[in-house]
């Protein structure tokens, strides 16, 4: 697992900032209705944010993060994997998630993503749309990269890239490299457990020999879901992770 619910991004509000948010339902092609959260911002630079979460699904710290993109004029949208399986509503600490992302699938990911992607680009046809994601959400966000968004970036945090059927029928993300339709960027914890250090390096020899445009980030000590406000020691490592992500999308927008 990669949050606990209770967790929030390491990023502080900024003093005076408007921002609207709300609660909504989206729509996929297949029909899955699913919840989802967005923020919009009081002074919007263009470019919108599609948050896909980690296996808890849409909970508190995905919101904050979306708000925390507002805030810097950017739209973003959270949204929630288990329209298909678990309904629409907010859930609490207890809600047992694994049986619903175990549930998930490839194809449910990328129509879902595809639904929030239409949702900001309803007005214009255009409007340049990032993808980030954390841990499930992490290696999903690079998947989207392959799956015909026409996305500016796919941001992932600690993302397996090796790692196969999670969600189901999903290929590995290194797999999928050569259909990447938009630059890639990966922050991952130097001592993540659970991917190891030759993988990270694998799917950066992947991306270089494709001559693909990628950022390969490893924070040097931190474990995973070290982005977290409660993981004060990692503070100097999510600060520099934070200010990347936001140079990615200056840079691809």
């Amino acid at each position: 697992m990669c949050f606990p619910y209770h967790a929030k991004p390491p990023i502080f509000p900024i003093a005076g900032a408007a921002i609207d948010s709300e609660d909504i339902t989206l729509t996929a092609s297949d029909g899955n209705q699913f919840a989802a959260y967005v923020a919009r911002a009081e002074e919007p630079l263009g470019p919108a944010i599609v948050v896909l979460p980690d296996v808890r699904g849409l909970f508190p710290f995905y919101e904050e993060l979306a708000l925390r993109f507002a805030e810097r004029g950017y739209d973003a949208v959270a949204f929630d994997y288990f329209g298909r399986t678990a309904g629409i509503g907010k859930r609490d600490a207890e809600f047992e998630f694994r049986p619903h992302i175990e549930q998930s699938t490839f194809e449910g990911v990328k129509n879902d993503v595809a639904a929030c992607v239409a949702y900001f680009r309803a007005d214009d046809p255009n409007r340049k749309i990032f993808t980030i994601g954390f841990c499930f959400g992490g290696s999903s966000s690079w998947q989207q990269a392959a799956n015909g968004h026409d996305l500016s970036g796919a941001i992932g945090f600690y993302g397996h890239p090796t790692r196969e059927n999670f969600p189901a029928g999903s290929p590995a993300v290194v797999s999928l490299v050569e259909q990447f339709e938009c630059p890639v960027l990966a922050l991952m914890g130097g001592a993540d457990q659970g991917i190891p250090a030759d993988v990270v390096q694998q799917y950066e020899e992947v991306l270089t020999a494709d001559e693909h445009p990628h950022e390969v980030c490893v924070y040097t000590g931190a474990p995973h879901s070290f982005f977290d406000r409660g993981f004060e020691e990692y503070a100097a490592e999510s600060k520099d992770a934070w200010e990347r992500v936001l140079r990615f999308i200056e840079q691809y927008s």
